[in-house]
């Protein structure tokens, strides 16, 4: 398991200005699936990941465990993406990538050349619990805990004010589930993540997360399963947002078009698929 907590607070990565970009795209670059969004428009792709690839589940996907591993077939998936949602050009355009909270250096940097390679103007990085937040609507400022369960990560995230105090990351998801087998590991993952941050926080934030209720997103919050199982076992309340499987690619659609009405750009929002 993967901790953030004692290290570098993670900052806003998202710039106040944007001048001049008049379109833009959100990307959701996952180990199972891919997924965009565009203003005016929402989800325009929600894509089986190595569904082009001819490969079985499970093998000849572009992202591991949060990791770029392949990055000509997924640098080829994301070049579809972009020309059917932005054109061949590409100018005054900004893309929101998500990415895990605690992703590596390595992924961040790998898939920040696959985004710049696609030539848009700017760039905003941002990671999947502001993105799911943003989804979720306006907070209050206090504590909030984002659960995000995936097909082969699983994130507990704790933000304060809109930023990451801490946040636990397991290689642990939906995939690692036998068809007929119960949820046990991954609600046990989440579980032990809160444990982990409950015995480490100094301030009470995790306490007052939970008494607002943590909210779950990813494929994993769209299972009553799972869902039901950590609601009882953390003794609270769980949120839901709706259709959890696109939240954080929706909330960074959310992030983009915020860059645009700032930038001057005013796009119109839609629902959740086009």
């Amino acid at each position: 398991m993967r901790s953030l907590h004692n290290g570098p607070r993670l900052g806003r990565s998202v710039r106040q200005e944007y001048r001049g970009v008049t379109r833009g795209l959100a990307l959701d670059l996952g180990s199972s699936r891919t997924r965009a969004w565009m203003p005016g428009h929402g989800v325009i792709a929600d894509t089986d990941a190595c569904s082009d690839f001819g490969a079985g589940p499970g093998h000849g996907r572009p992202v591991r465990r949060g990791r770029i591993v392949d990055p000509v077939s997924c640098g080829r998936m994301l070049g579809r993406i972009a020309d059917r949602a932005l054109g061949a050009d590409r100018t005054d355009t900004v893309i929101v990538l998500s990415h895990p909270v605690l992703a590596g250096s390595e992924h961040r940097a790998a898939a920040r050349e696959l985004i710049a390679a696609l030539g848009p103007t700017s760039i905003i990085a941002l990671d999947s619990a502001r993105a799911a937040a943003a989804c979720a609507g306006p907070q209050d400022g206090g504590p909030l805990l984002v659960v995000d369960i995936g097909a082969e990560l699983t994130e507990a995230t704790l933000l304060v004010d809109g930023m990451v105090r801490d946040a636990r990351q397991a290689e642990t998801g939906l995939t690692d589930l036998a068809p007929s087998e119960p949820p046990t590991a991954v609600v046990r993952t989440v579980l032990d993540m809160v444990d982990e941050m409950w015995k480490q926080d100094r301030h009470g934030a995790v306490l007052g997360a939970l008494r607002k209720g943590p909210l779950l997103a990813g494929g994993g919050a769209a299972r009553p399963d799972i869902t039901d199982r950590v609601a009882v076992r953390l003794g609270v309340p769980v949120r839901l947002a709706d259709d959890p499987a696109t939240t954080v690619v929706r909330g960074a659609g959310l992030i983009l078009s915020s860059v645009l009405r700032r930038a001057g750009a005013t796009p119109a929002l839609s629902g959740r698929t086009r």
